[in-house]
């Protein structure tokens, strides 16, 4: 038996956590000889909540599981922690700025990077699901310097996987067809899904779909999605942001194909123009657990002006926060 991998998930009583829970002890993440411990972390408030969530995971009777910790104290949550799933955080409420909610996050992921600097594995794999992901990511590197900035990601798989189908569907072939999809930027309404390195059934993508289509109702369809998810389920998306989070860490663990690429938010090193040390999107490859940015796309007049909107963004939202870095 292997040595167990101990998972933390924050926001656990949430239902993004609730949805990809099951699944971490099913081995979908991890494969189905590797045993886990996963630490569960939420507020005082709910804890009561977790405490039903661990019934349920134990009455899964998973041979996989080999402990469960609740808790509300960050440092019991993150401690030799090898995987961190950073889901909680606080949602804009009616009236609350983007700064506001910015900054009400800035304390969340400044106390969990912290923790994390303290008590987690030196090679922990954090990946941050709570919106504003990009910027909270960069909270929570901030706040570890003993941590490289390479073991902080944001998620924009969900985003990636979004673009997949819908360019599936137009095309009427199934999502394992396409391949060398890219999501640039923040996770938000600037992001920019990129067609032009896209293949669909190893042609152009663009080769095959009409140029307003793309311009016109692809980019703003796969940027406004989840505002869509919320318009008809009355509730923003539970289970592909679980699966996303999901399929984001194993591909971290378990490496990209060769003919194919990923789209995850990482430090940025300058590669593309985009400024240093933003976490950003780029289209990234993965080998023995360890990611590199894809490099020497060539990038239109199109494009670049696209990456630099999303860019922008993210560089007056570090503008925002920048004081509550230590």
């Amino acid at each position: 038996m292997n040595t167990p991998v101990h998972i933390t998930v924050t926001g656990a009583a949430g239902q993004i956590s609730y949805a990809l829970l099951f699944r971490i002890i099913a081995g979908d993440l991890l494969g189905p000889d590797q045993p886990i411990v996963l630490r569960l972390l939420d507020i005082p408030a709910v804890i009561k909540d977790l405490q039903g969530i661990k019934m349920e995971l134990d009455d899964c009777a998973s041979p996989l599981l080999a402990g469960v910790v609740i808790t509300a104290d960050p440092n019991e949550a993150f401690e030799n922690a090898d995987i961190a799933f950073l889901v909680g955080a606080r949602p804009r409420g009616p009236g609350m700025e983007r700064q506001d909610l910015l900054h009400i996050n800035a304390e969340i992921f400044s106390v969990q990077g912290r923790a994390l600097n303290e008590v987690a594995g030196k090679n922990v794999k954090v990946l941050v699901v709570g919106n504003p992901a990009n910027t909270n990511a960069l909270i929570a590197l901030n706040n570890a310097p003993n941590l490289s900035p390479r073991n902080f990601t944001a998620m924009t798989r969900l985003d990636h996987n979004r673009a997949i189908s819908l360019l599936a569907s137009h095309c009427g072939c199934l999502v394992a067809d396409i391949r060398q999809m890219i999501i640039w930027g923040n996770h938000s309404t600037t992001q920019y899904p990129d067609l032009h390195h896209a293949l669909v059934k190893g042609k152009a993508a663009l080769d095959g779909v009409e140029e307003a289509w793309f311009h016109e109702h692809f980019i703003s369809a796969v940027q406004k999605r989840g505002a869509e998810v919320i318009a008809v389920r009355g509730k923003s998306s539970a289970a592909s942001a679980a699966n996303a989070a999901l399929e984001h860490m194993r591909s971290w663990v378990k490496g990209t194909p060769e003919d194919d690429w990923v789209s995850m938010a990482v430090y940025s090193d300058g590669s593309y123009g985009i400024a240093e040390g933003l976490i950003f999107s780029f289209p990234v490859r993965i080998q023995d657990g360890e990611y590199a940015i894809v490099q020497d796309l060539p990038i239109d007049a199109f494009s670049q002006e696209r990456l630099r909107a999303t860019e922008n963004e993210l560089l007056a939202e570090r503008e925002m926060v920048k004081h509550l870095f230590p």
